[in-house]
């Protein structure tokens, strides 16, 4: 039987963009007859302590010769003794959701670490995986990884049942992600803060935990902005909730600066709603013409003008639901994401 060992930080429960794709490539891995052994790597990643580092690093020593090892990145990237230890007796494989040196609110030091840190450790890897052509030139120009060793698996799409279109006032408007400096939020809710004319409400769907400090700035916003009877913050929940708050929203909205891929934005496509959304990396590829309005980061000046358009022109809204819904019928499955991603390792373990 095939086999390969998958290695991850944190908890692969967490529900994520970047730990949802792991968990549907596993299954999807396993269903294709690989045997698949998890190896939980400690929390704190990418900025482990001295110990949790110490046990990642046996963990990963103690594993036979030969083994194929599929590393997230978040992990792998802080990892560069173990991986240019290793490279000669493991076929490591670093899956790399984003360069974590691009991760918005770094200092210049703690970048340029990050860096440093993941040139290495990619030079030890065996190939790279990456979720988005964006993030594989990224990843080739920024660590100096030659293409041949560069392979796209773009995330699937799930097409739920078409949403029954709502004809409701207040405007649904939904923002799925978690709390950190990279999903701008703080933007949301500055541009929010001039259209409190309109009727509109806010779902924000995302987990409050990763970075504390910068959901409790979020938070004080709302209410610095006088906008806490206007939204609400559910904090993390299970994916299937989370359909429900796609079925019932009218606009997604999403302020990112930067994403890897951004999968939530194609989970909204799917669900048929008009899409809002901003950032470098992936972003101006994964939103086509036709399904969404873009607006360029840290653009507020856009982006109140882009929510301005979709809460008082319904037949706009109307046109990019379809278009959003279309061209998500033409993204992959996860079947075909974690067929791909097979043929990928079967290739490596040659």
């Amino acid at each position: 039987m095939k086999s390969l060992c998958f290695a991850y930080p944190g908890d692969l429960e967490t529900p994520t963009g970047g730990y949802g794709y792991d968990r549907q490539i596993i299954t999807g891995l396993k269903r294709d007859g690989w045997n698949v052994d998890l190896l939980p790597l400690g929390d704190g990643f990418p900025f482990p302590d001295d110990q949790t580092l110490a046990t990642a690093r046996k963990r990963l020593n103690d594993l036979p010769d030969g083994r194929l090892v599929v590393v997230d990145g978040l992990a792998f990237g802080v990892m560069p003794d173990t991986a240019i230890e290793l490279k000669d007796r493991l076929k490591l494989v670093a899956l790399v959701h984003h360069p974590l040196c691009r991760e918005n609110g770094l200092s210049n030091a703690e970048a340029y670490t990050l860096e440093s840190s993941e040139r290495a450790a990619l030079s030890g890897a065996s190939h790279v995986i990456v979720t988005s052509p964006a993030t594989g030139n990224q990843v080739s120009d920024l660590f100096d990884i030659q293409k041949k060793k560069i392979s796209v698996v773009l995330p699937g799409t799930d097409l739920p049942a078409p949403r029954q279109k709502n004809a409701q006032t207040p405007v649904r408007l939904l923002a799925v992600g978690t709390l950190v400096y990279r999903k701008g939020y703080d933007l949301l809710l500055k541009a929010l803060s001039r259209l409190k004319q309109f009727d509109w409400q806010l779902d924000i769907v995302g987990g409050l935990e990763a970075d504390p400090a910068c959901a409790n700035v979020i938070q004080r916003l709302a209410q610095d902005f006088g906008l806490e009877e206007r939204l609400v913050f559910h904090g993390a929940i299970p994916s299937d909730e989370l359909k429900n708050f796609y079925q019932s929203a009218d606009v997604f909205v999403l302020a990112s600066r930067y994403e890897g891929y951004g999968m939530a934005y194609t989970e909204a496509m799917a669900h048929g709603l008009a899409v809002i959304g901003s950032g470098g990396g992936a972003v101006r590829d994964t939103l086509p013409q036709g399904a969404a309005l873009y607006c360029p980061p840290d653009d507020i000046t856009s982006l109140q003008s882009a929510l301005e358009s979709l809460m008082t022109d319904r037949d706009l809204r109307q046109k990019l639901s379809v278009g959003a819904r279309q061209a998500a019928e033409k993204l992959p499955g996860w079947h075909d994401a974690s067929e791909r991603f097979s043929q990928i390792l079967q290739r490596v373990s040659e």
